[in-house]
C-alpha cells in the first residue's frame, strides 16, 4: 500500500496530474500538439526550419505543465518595461535568453547577417524597384486598418499588421516593442505564412496578370559598379535614420551586413556575422519567442483573428506590388514584368524565386530572378520604414 501511496503522489505531483485532472489542463495538451505540428512542419516539410524548430521545440517546453521555463511577468507588467528584481530572484535561462528579444537586440543583429548575404546589385540598377518593394507594404496598413476595426488597439494592430512585411524579425521587433503580449501569436504567424509563400502567392499573381504579361521578357539591367555597390548603403543608413529615426537600427545593421560584403576589406568579419553570429542569434531567438506561446496566451479567439489577419496581409501586399507592376508594365509599354511586382515582399530570396518560379510556368526562357531581387530587397528595406512609421506613431 505505501508503494501505491508512493506512486499516487508522484502522480498527483506530475504535469500528467494537471492535464489530466485540472480544469483547463487540455488546454495544455493542445498546445503540445499544436508544437508538434511546428516540428512536424520544420523537419517534415522544411518550413523556415531553422525558426519553426526552435520555435516549436520552445513552445514544446514553455507548455509543460508545472515546468515554470519563462516568466512572463518579469517583462509584461504594468509597473516597469523588465521587473530587474523579479528577474533576479526567479529568472532561469529562458528568461535572460528573452532579454534578447525584449531589449530589442536580436532582429538587428539578424538584419546584420542578412546584409552579408544579400546582393543589393539588382536594386541599384533599377532604382524603380523601391517604387515596388513600397507598394507591397501596402498589406500592412491595410490589416492594420482591419485589426483597429476587429477592436484591437493601435500597438496591437500595428504589430499585427506587420505581418503582412513577410520579414520575422522586423515582426519580432515592432511587437515586442508595442504589444509584447502579443508576441508568440504574431511571430507564429508571421513565420509559416512566411514558410507558405510559395503557396500563398502564386494564385494571386496569376489573378491579377494576364498571360501575355506573365511571358513578358525583360532586359538585362546595368552593370553596377563597385562604388556604387559601397556608396549605397551608407547613403541608405544616413537618410532612413535621419527620416526615421525608428527604425535606424533595422536599417543601419542591415546596411553595414552589406558594406561589410561589398567592402572586401573586413572577410572575417563578414563570415562570422553571416554565419555563426547569426546561427546563435536564430537559435536564442526562435527558442525565447517559443517559449512565450503559453496556453493562457495563445488559445484564444484572437490568435486565430491575428492568423486570419496575417494571411490576409501576405495577399494584399503581394497584391499591391503586382498591381504596381502591372501599372509600370504599361508605362513602360511592356518592358516590366507585373510578377517581379510580387517580390516585393520581404521573403527574401523565397519570394523572387516564387516570381521566377511563375515566370518559367508561361515561358521556359524566362529567368526572372535577379530581376525580382530588386523589389525583393526593397521589401526589407520597406518593411523596415513601415516597422519605423508604426513604432514612432504607438510607441
Amino acid at each position: 500500500m505505501a508503494i501505491l501511496t508512493n506512486i499516487a503522489d508522484i502522480f498527483a505531483n506530475s504535469g500528467w496530474a494537471v492535464i489530466f485532472t485540472q480544469e483547463g489542463g487540455w488546454k495544455y495538451a493542445v498546445m503540445l500538439l499544436i508544437a508538434c505540428v511546428l516540428l512536424y512542419l520544420a523537419i517534415a516539410k522544411q518550413f523556415e526550419p531553422l525558426l519553426l524548430l526552435p520555435i516549436g521545440f520552445g513552445m514544446l517546453m514553455a507548455n509543460l505543465p508545472l515546468d515554470g521555463l519563462i516568466h512572463m511577468d518579469i517583462f509584461i507588467n504594468e509597473t516597469q518595461h523588465i521587473n530587474w528584481q523579479l528577474l533576479g530572484e526567479v529568472g532561469g535561462m529562458a528568461d535572460y535568453i528573452y532579454l534578447g528579444v525584449k531589449l530589442g537586440i536580436y532582429p538587428p543583429l539578424i538584419f546584420l547577417g542578412i546584409g552579408t548575404m544579400t546582393d543589393f546589385e539588382p536594386l541599384i540598377a533599377r532604382p524603380s524597384s523601391l517604387l515596388l518593394g513600397a507598394a507591397a507594404q501596402l498589406g500592412i496598413f491595410f490589416t492594420f486598418i482591419g485589426a483597429r476595426l476587429l477592436g484591437f488597439t493601435g500597438p496591437e494592430a500595428a504589430s499585427i499588421g506587420i505581418i503582412g512585411g513577410a520579414d520575422g524579425p522586423t515582426a519580432i521587433f515592432t511587437t515586442t516593442q508595442l504589444a509584447p503580449h502579443l508576441l508568440g501569436s504574431v511571430a507564429v504567424a508571421a513565420y509559416c505564412y512566411m514558410a507558405l509563400v510559395p503557396v500563398i502567392q502564386p494564385p494571386i499573381m496569376k489573378a491579377l496578370t494576364t498571360e501575355k504579361e506573365r511571358q513578358i521578357v525583360m532586359d538585362t539591367p546595368r552593370k553596377v559598379s563597385q562604388r556604387e555597390k559601397i556608396l549605397f548603403p551608407v547613403i541608405v543608413t544616413v537618410i532612413v535614420s535621419l527620416t526615421l529615426p525608428d527604425a535606424a537600427i533595422l536599417v543601419g545593421c542591415l546596411m553595414l551586413g552589406n558594406l561589410m560584403k561589398e567592402c572586401g576589406v573586413v572577410e572575417r568579419i563578414k563570415k562570422t556575422a553571416g554565419n555563426e553570429l547569426m546561427n546563435i542569434i536564430t537559435i536564442f531567438l526562435g527558442f525565447s519567442v517559443g517559449c512565450t506561446t503559453n496556453a493562457e496566451t495563445f488559445l484564444n479567439l484572437r490568435t486565430v483573428e491575428i492568423i486570419v489577419l496575417g494571411v490576409v496581409a501576405f495577399g494584399v501586399g503581394t497584391a499591391g506590388g503586382v498591381l504596381l507592376g502591372k501599372l509600370m508594365c504599361f508605362l513602360t509599354h511592356g518592358k516590366i514584368n507585373p510578377l517581379i511586382g510580387s517580390a516585393g515582399v520581404s521573403a527574401v530570396p523565397m519570394a523572387a524565386r516564387v516570381s521566377q518560379k511563375v515566370g518559367q510556368e508561361y515561358n521556359p526562357r524566362n529567368y526572372l530572378l535577379m530581376h525580382a531581387m530588386g523589389p525583393n530587397v526593397a521589401g526589407v528595406i520597406g518593411s523596415a520604414v513601415a516597422a519605423g512609421i508604426l513604432i514612432n506613431m504607438f510607441s
